[in-house]
């Protein structure tokens, strides 16, 4: 493998991980756990469409975004998050009440749920990495 060696362990690792944010799984994928890889990008993006489906694209809004977390939350999904949030930046995306909070839920957790994804995944490339330079 020529991916994992002592000679580029940390850009190994910054690829895993650049690659797990960017598309949710696609770190275990070039890790060859492909299986995990599928289930990890259908959970996230299901969960992550169904909180844009709650409380429509206006649950994404990087100006008023009440708590600073939310957007922080939701960004780590993606970034496709940045593509949505400068669409919905102009407010023509009003949702006000529960369907709000329940969206930005939904959305956040997806975005957390792809952090323990990618640490995961991260994690996962520097033991394979010590395992074959048997340090």
């Amino acid at each position: 493998m020529a991916l994992l060696s002592k000679e580029n362990h940390l850009i190994s690792l910054f690829v895993v991980g650049l690659l797990g944010w960017l598309v949710p799984g696609a770190g275990h994928f070039i890790l060859k756990e492909k299986k995990r890889a599928v289930i990890i990008f259908v959970t996230i993006t299901l969960t992550f469409c169904a909180g844009l489906y709650i409380g429509s694209i206006g649950v994404i809004d990087p100006v008023g975004a009440t708590p600073w977390y939310v957007y922080a939350a939701q960004i780590i999904s993606s970034p496709m998050v940045l593509v949505l949030g400068h669409i919905s930046a102009g407010g023509g995306f009003p949702v006000y009440g529960w369907p709000n909070e329940i969206g930005q839920i939904y959305t956040s957790t997806a975005g957390l749920l792809n952090l323990l994804c990618v640490i995961n995944a991260l994690y996962l490339a520097h033991l394979r990495t010590t395992e074959v330079t048997g340090a």
